[in-house]
Protein backbone atom coordinates (compact mmCIF):
# COMPACT_ATOMS: atom_id res chain seq x y z
CA UNK A 1 0.00 0.00 0.00
CA UNK A 2 1.81 3.62 -0.68
CA UNK A 3 0.13 6.86 0.17
CA UNK A 4 1.49 10.19 0.08
CA UNK A 5 2.30 13.15 2.55
CA UNK A 6 4.79 16.09 3.09
CA UNK A 7 5.76 15.64 -1.12
CA UNK A 8 6.86 11.83 0.36
CA UNK A 9 5.76 8.80 -0.70
CA UNK A 10 5.03 6.35 2.05
CA UNK A 11 5.21 2.69 0.98
CA UNK A 12 4.01 0.37 3.99
CA UNK A 13 5.79 -3.34 3.49
CA UNK A 14 4.93 -5.76 6.79
CA UNK A 15 5.83 -3.56 9.54
CA UNK A 16 8.09 -1.61 7.75
CA UNK A 17 7.48 2.14 6.27
CA UNK A 18 9.77 3.61 3.15
CA UNK A 19 9.62 7.25 2.55
CA UNK A 20 10.67 8.79 -0.36
CA UNK A 21 10.52 11.52 -2.64
CA UNK A 22 8.01 12.18 -4.82
CA UNK A 23 8.68 13.13 -8.60
CA UNK A 24 7.01 16.63 -7.79
CA UNK A 25 9.36 17.10 -4.90
CA UNK A 26 12.09 16.06 -7.40
CA UNK A 27 11.44 18.42 -10.21
CA UNK A 28 10.64 21.50 -7.43
CA UNK A 29 14.22 21.10 -5.96
CA UNK A 30 16.38 20.06 -8.84
CA UNK A 31 19.48 18.11 -8.37
CA UNK A 32 20.60 17.51 -5.33
CA UNK A 33 23.54 17.64 -4.12
CA UNK A 34 24.26 17.48 -0.61
CA UNK A 35 21.91 15.29 2.15
CA UNK A 36 22.60 15.20 6.21
CA UNK A 37 20.21 13.04 8.46
CA UNK A 38 19.12 14.04 11.66
CA UNK A 39 20.91 12.18 14.19
CA UNK A 40 17.80 11.43 15.86
CA UNK A 41 16.24 7.45 15.79
CA UNK A 42 12.53 8.91 16.47
CA UNK A 43 10.02 11.15 14.78
CA UNK A 44 7.14 12.84 15.55
CA UNK A 45 5.11 14.42 12.74
CA UNK A 46 6.70 17.31 10.79
CA UNK A 47 10.29 16.38 12.32
CA UNK A 48 12.97 17.15 10.17
CA UNK A 49 14.30 13.72 8.73
CA UNK A 50 17.30 15.63 6.52
CA UNK A 51 18.50 18.78 5.28
CA UNK A 52 19.05 18.62 1.33
CA UNK A 53 20.71 20.92 -0.73
CA UNK A 54 19.79 20.60 -4.74
CA UNK A 55 19.97 22.86 -7.79
CA UNK A 56 17.16 25.01 -7.35
CA UNK A 57 16.62 25.50 -2.91
CA UNK A 58 17.20 24.18 0.58
CA UNK A 59 14.91 22.36 2.06
CA UNK A 60 14.23 20.63 5.40
CA UNK A 61 12.38 17.17 4.53
CA UNK A 62 9.57 16.79 7.35
CA UNK A 63 8.08 13.44 7.80
CA UNK A 64 4.53 12.72 7.57
CA UNK A 65 4.30 10.64 10.19
CA UNK A 66 6.09 9.41 13.31
CA UNK A 67 7.67 6.05 14.20
CA UNK A 68 11.40 4.87 14.41
CA UNK A 69 13.81 5.04 12.27
CA UNK A 70 14.99 1.59 11.26
CA UNK A 71 17.10 2.64 8.03
CA UNK A 72 18.52 5.83 6.31
CA UNK A 73 19.99 5.68 3.14
CA UNK A 74 23.07 6.23 3.88
CA UNK A 75 24.48 5.70 0.18
CA UNK A 76 22.74 8.73 -0.20
CA UNK A 77 25.33 10.95 1.47
CA UNK A 78 27.99 9.92 -0.72
CA UNK A 79 26.11 9.97 -4.29
CA UNK A 80 23.00 12.32 -3.44
CA UNK A 81 22.18 12.55 -7.26
CA UNK A 82 20.32 8.98 -6.07
CA UNK A 83 17.51 10.89 -4.42
CA UNK A 84 16.74 12.11 -7.91
CA UNK A 85 16.38 8.87 -9.55
CA UNK A 86 12.62 7.44 -10.30
CA UNK A 87 13.80 4.17 -9.12
CA UNK A 88 12.50 3.77 -5.38
CA UNK A 89 15.12 1.54 -4.71
CA UNK A 90 17.44 4.59 -5.15
CA UNK A 91 15.32 7.69 -3.76
CA UNK A 92 14.41 6.20 -0.69
CA UNK A 93 14.85 8.49 2.23
CA UNK A 94 14.45 6.68 5.41
CA UNK A 95 11.97 3.28 6.60
CA UNK A 96 10.47 3.68 10.01
CA UNK A 97 9.11 1.03 12.46
CA UNK A 98 6.41 1.43 15.36
CA UNK A 99 4.12 3.57 13.42
CA UNK A 100 0.53 4.42 13.99
CA UNK A 101 -1.41 2.49 11.25
CA UNK A 102 -4.35 4.80 11.68
CA UNK A 103 -2.61 7.89 10.99
CA UNK A 104 -1.07 6.17 8.04
CA UNK A 105 -4.32 5.33 6.40
CA UNK A 106 -5.62 9.10 7.01
CA UNK A 107 -2.85 9.56 4.32
CA UNK A 108 -3.21 10.46 0.75
CA UNK A 109 -3.64 7.79 -1.69
CA UNK A 110 -0.63 8.00 -3.68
Amino acid sequence: MKKRGNFLFIEKNDDVYTLSMTPELQDDIGTVGFVEYMNEDTLNVDDTIANIEASKTVIDLASPLAGKIVGRNEVAISEPTLLNSAKTEENWVVKLTNVDEEAFNLLEEA
